[in-house]
């Protein structure tokens, strides 16, 4: 009988967003792929650093340490070729991962078996490929390797934390914003209030977030956070959205154009997702992000 994954939250990962591979990726952007080969093959019983998504990955795996049966399947994705994900999975047996499957493509897209997996969130340190995976539909984030990492305060909740518009709603606000003004974008979610927003490319995510939320493994919880630029009168719409979905946030921060890189550091993620580069770039000081390479900021 086949093994399917139907049901669960299935999370795709890059071996760069998951371990520290920096070292290693510089020899092969300055070499080539033979000899970045070799040296992983020197380093196979050299565990790898944790990267900027491991503690998202660990936390996430602890939710099938009681359940009966598995709630999320963490699937290497890789443009690694197969010698070196040897040194991937025995990495991630090295920290009591259990990652068992894996897709290495020696340099070639990975974002197509995607598809097939039924993902519900691609992370990797290709734009590329982040953006491909969004175009297929599939949440998906660019990973920033030197972004900080988790807090390690948090060992029994899974927090991640997300923008608003373009991430979890549509960028049809944001187009307002940009095309006509503050002024106009206020009026017009004003007057939209009671309109919920359409879906924007993390809303899968959420809803699976949500799901798994709703029944939590033995101690592990899920907080989740939207963390937004709009402000009050703008948030109102973006509340009613949430609740015409059916799904609740444990934390709403509704900025105002404040850096959020601050109030990240305070609620602690294990990751965060935003559209905009500049917000990247702040939150990475404090916290593990990742770029959405969607909407019209991105086009």
């Amino acid at each position: 009988m086949p093994v399917l994954l139907e049901g669960q939250l299935v999370v795709a990962i890059s071996s760069r967003a998951l371990f520290d591979f920096e070292e290693e990726n510089r020899l092969f952007e300055a070499a080539d792929d033979a000899a970045y080969m070799q040296l992983q093959l020197q380093r196979i019983d050299q565990p790898a650093p944790a990267g900027v998504a491991f503690s998202l990955v660990k936390k996430l795996l602890a939710f099938n340490h009681v359940a009966a049966a598995p709630r999320v399947e963490v699937v290497i994705l890789s443009r690694n070729d197969p010698v070196s994900g040897m040194r991937v999975f025995r990495s991630a047996q090295h920290y009591g991962l259990p990652v068992q499957r894996g897709v290495f493509t020696r340099g070639q897209p990975p974002w197509r078996y995607l598809r097939p997996l039924a993902a519900n969130l691609f992370l990797s340190t290709n734009e590329a490929d982040v953006r491909s995976a969004l175009a297929a539909g599939v949440p998906a984030a660019r990973v920033y390797p030197h972004s900080a990492h988790a807090s390690v305060a948090h060992p029994d909740e899974v927090r991640i934390a997300f923008d608003g518009d373009a991430v979890l709603f549509s960028d049809e606000a944001e187009r307002v914003y940009q095309r006509d003004g503050l002024d106009a974008f206020q009026h017009h979610e004003r007057s939209q209030a009671a309109t919920p927003l359409a879906p924007g490319p993390f809303k899968p995510l959420l809803e699976a977030l949500h799901r798994l939320q709703r029944s939590p493994a033995g101690s592990m919880r899920v907080r989740t956070a939207l963390v937004t630029a709009r402000s009050a009168p703008a948030h109102e719409r973006a509340i009613r959205t949430l609740m015409a979905w059916n799904i609740q946030v444990d934390e709403a921060m509704f900025l105002g154009g404040l850096p959020k890189g601050v109030f990240l550091r305070e609620f602690e993620p294990d990751f965060f997702f935003d559209d905009q580069t500049g917000h990247i770039d702040n939150a990475a000081l404090h916290v593990p992000a990742g770029h959405v390479a969607a909407g019209v900021s991105n086009a």
